[in-house]
This record gives C-alpha cells, sequence and structure tokens, in this order.
C-alpha cells in the first residue's frame, strides 16, 4: 500500500519507494529504494530537487498523515486480514495471561446502547478520575512522591467502569483534551488495556494488574524535561535519548512499592520493546518479550496514534489499526487481530460515512458481522446541516452501508463536542 506526500511531510521512518515529484529544472534519479533514517536525507533530498514521493506504508515505521491514505483502501485492509485471520489457529501460550485464553469472551460490543443517563454518569466519573491523575501528575512535577494508593484506586474505578458498560468507556477515549498528553494518554490506555484484557478472558485479578500496569507505564515522562516533551518539532537524537529514559524513571518510581507485581513491571520496562530487536531500552526481539508485554506495545501504540501530542497530530482509529497491521515484525500479528475484533474495524467514537449521504457516530460493534456497527446517524451530507438523530443497525439493513471512515475536521465537526452533545440526549 502506497501513499504520495510532499517533500515538506517526509520524516525520518518513512520508507521512500520512488520519486514521483520534481522541480523542473532537478536531475536526479532515485538510486534505490530504502528508509529514511535521519533529517539529513530529506535535507539532500530538498536541495536535490524532490517535490514529491511516493511511500511504501507497509514498510514504514511511522504513520503517513492520513489525509495522503485512500480512506476505503485502509479499510479494506482491515476487513481483508480480520477475515482471513478469523479461521487461523490460536497461539501456543507461554505466560501467565495465556492461561486464560482458551475461550475469548464476546462481551464487548454487545452492551446496550449507553442512555443519556449511562452516559452522563460514566462522563462525570471519567472527568474526575481525570482530574485526580492530573494533580498526581502535577505533585510529581512539583517534586512530590507517587501517591500510589491514589492511582490504584483510579485504576479499580477504570475496571469498574469498563465491566458496567466498555462501550461508553472507548466513546470517552476519543474526547479531545489539550491540557495534558501524558496524564490522559495514561488514562486512555487503561481503558483500552481493560476493555482488551477482559476480551481475552483473563481473570479479574490479572486484569486489574495489567490496567495498573498501563495506567503506570509512563509516568516516568514525569521526569523528563518540559521543554523537550512539548516541543511542536522533531525531536533531536539526543532528545529522543533523553526521552527514551522515562522507562528507566517509571520502573524506578514503582519497583519498591507495595502491590507492583513481576507482570506490571514487565509490561512498564519492555512497553516500547518491538518484535524485530528495533524498540528499546533493551533492543529485546520476539522470543525474550513476554504477551502482556505485546499487548501493552499494541495498546500504547494504538492509543498514542489516536491522541494528538505536541509534534503529531492525531490519525483517526482505522489507520492506527492499519498502521499495527502493517508491521508484522514489531507487533505480535496475532494479538494485533484480536485487538482489531475487540475493539472493531469501524471503533466506537468514530465518524463514518454511509452510502445513503448521512454520517453516523459507531456506538457499538456487531460481534457476528464486524463491518456493519451500529451507528447513531445525525448528519446530512448533502445538504449540510444536521438531522433527528436516529440509531441504526447496518447489520439489519441491505441498503444502507459504510462508505468510509472520515474525519470530523472535514466537516468543520468538534468531535468531543459532537460525542456530549449527541450521547447526552
Amino acid at each position: 500500500m502506497h501513499a504520495t506526500i510532499p517533500i515538506s511531510e517526509l520524516v525520518p521512518g518513512m520508507f521512500v519507494d520512488s520519486v514521483h515529484k520534481l522541480r523542473s529544472d532537478a536531475d536526479i534519479k532515485l538510486k534505490s529504494r530504502g528508509m529514511v533514517r535521519n533529517s539529513a536525507i530529506i535535507t539532500q533530498l530538498e536541495a536535490d530537487g524532490v517535490l514529491e514521493l511516493n511511500i511504501d506504508i507497509t514498510q514504514s515505521q511511522v504513520p503517513v498523515p492520513e489525509r495522503f491514505i485512500k480512506t476505503d483502501a485502509a479499510n479494506s485492509t482491515i476487513t481483508h486480514s480480520v477475515q482471513r485471520a478469523s479461521s487461523s489457529q490460536a497461539e501456543t501460550p507461554d505466560t501467565e495471561i495465556e492461561q486464560d485464553t482458551d475461550a475469548l469472551l464476546t462481551s464487548v460490543g454487545t452492551n446496550p446502547l449507553p442512555t443519556a443517563e449511562v452516559f452522563s454518569e460514566a462522563l462525570n466519573q471519567f472527568e474526575m478520575q481525570n482530574k485526580k491523575l492530573q494533580l498526581i501528575y502535577g505533585n510529581i512535577l512539583g517534586g512530590e512522591a507517587l501517591q500510589m494508593h491514589l492511582v490504584n484506586d483510579i485504576s479499580k474505578e477504570i475496571v469498574s467502569s469498563v465491566t458496567q458498560n466498555s462501550n461508553v468507556m472507548a466513546i470517552l477515549t476519543r474526547l479531545k483534551d489539550k491540557r495534558g498528553f501524558s496524564w490522559r494518554h495514561m488514562i486512555n490506555c487503561t481503558i483500552l488495556m481493560t476493555i482488551f484484557a477482559k476480551y481475552l478472558g483473563l481473570k479479574p485479578h490479572v486484569v486489574e494488574q495489567m490496567a495498573m500496569a498501563a495506567m503506570l507505564h509512563d509516568i516516568g515522562r514525569s521526569k523528563v524535561p518540559q521543554s523537550i516533551q512539548e516541543k511542536t518539532t522533531p525531536l533531536s537524537d539526543n532528545e529522543t535519548r533523553y526521552m527514551q529514559r522515562h522507562v528507566a524513571y517509571s520502573v524506578a518510581m514503582v519497583k519498591e512499592e507495595k502491590g507492583i507485581t513481576p507482570l506490571m513491571i514487565d509490561m512498564i520496562v519492555n512497553h516500547h520493546e518491538r518484535l524485530d530487536g528495533s524498540g528499546f531500552p533493551r533492543g529485546l526481539e520476539q522470543d525474550k518479550l513476554s504477551k502482556a508485554a505485546r499487548v501493552m506495545a499494541i495498546v500504547d501504540t494504538y492509543a498514542t496514534l489516536t491522541t494528538d501530542q505536541p509534534a503529531m497530530k492525531a490519525i483517526e482509529p482505522v489507520h492506527a489499526l492499519r498502521f499495527l497491521l502493517s508491521n508484522k515484525d514489531q507487533f505480535d500479528a496475532v494479538l494485533v487481530q484480536k485487538f482489531i475484533k475487540c475493539i472493531g474495524i469501524h471503533p466506537v467514537g468514530t465518524l463514518v460515512k454511509l452510502t445513503n449521504d448521512r454520517l453516523g457516530l459507531v456506538m457499538a460493534g456487531n460481534e457476528g458481522s464486524p463491518t456493519s456497527p451500529i451507528v447513531r446517524v445525525f448528519y446530512n451530507v448533502k445538504h449540510m446541516h444536521q438531522i433527528t438523530l436516529k440509531d441504526v443497525d447496518l447489520s439489519a439493513t441491505n441498503d444502507i452501508k459504510i462508505v468510509s471512515n472520515v474525519r470530523p475536521i472535514d466537516y468543520q465537526i468538534n468531535l468531543s463536542r459532537l460525542l456530549q452533545e449527541n450521547l447526552l440526549v
């Protein structure tokens, strides 16, 4: 799968397949396809007159901005991959978290649609949890010790909320907040981890441990200078190495705390490791990485890609899933397939365009028909105005299908406001 991008969008980690367009006075031929390893290569290509390049998305280590990717192609890639995997055999268990995965649960996506009262209560709890964690994180920045008992309370509250209604909690991860990536990312990872761990059928005490690890996996970012974390341009090599220290900081902050288990430490220390050995801090390969660490890598990457950061805008969930699928050498392919089945090809909280020229908000998945979720129709694309809300189960009709996932910005839609206005009714 390829995308054509201007030279201004090229960043280290992209895989260049060919030059698409040159300045009229340029005279250069790309000698070989390959990975862009550093910014010096980009500078040289600009000097040589390169205007546009064809990028091999499947071999790139970083996502290509979604506006350069044909959404239908991304949807097709994911759908085909999930359908092909439905008949594949399960992997051989090798750690504690596999001891309970013989029979996958189907609870995620089968919850009833949230009522306004349910959503309002969940939203209030969510905001309270965010404020608590923001305070904890702020205290650490101010030099205070980590208040582990408070973090544990928040984690258990999230597990309880997901148990009551996973769809509502999944929707809440789509709310935007510019006040702080780090602590908001910790909350979203905890929600997604709980949803996924429960989908895998793990025992409650294991789910709680994995949720706690997700809450704590990036706590060490509080020790990284804010000037680096808030930088809006790519980090230098030295800044990147400094940022990578957050893993060691996280482990140091939690390892002596009461209630921290070897499973949690494993997930925290290895969430940036990759199966091909390209990760950090130790460059471990797949035979050294537990399933718990692999699950954490998937959840962390998905949550990161779908959240705005100072140096990178969020991409839509469908493109984040495609990124995970495309990098089979880095992420456990079997677990990625299960993650996609868990959250859906069209994840809860995303916008879709329908064949009847309407926009819909995905409210719940359909386990037996992953390409046909339940959507709340709210907007007429042709006449560009909102319409009376209506819930449609796409698996129950042959007349309406999803054309593509859409970006809220394409229709001047504020997603956070939309979610709240269309659920608190």
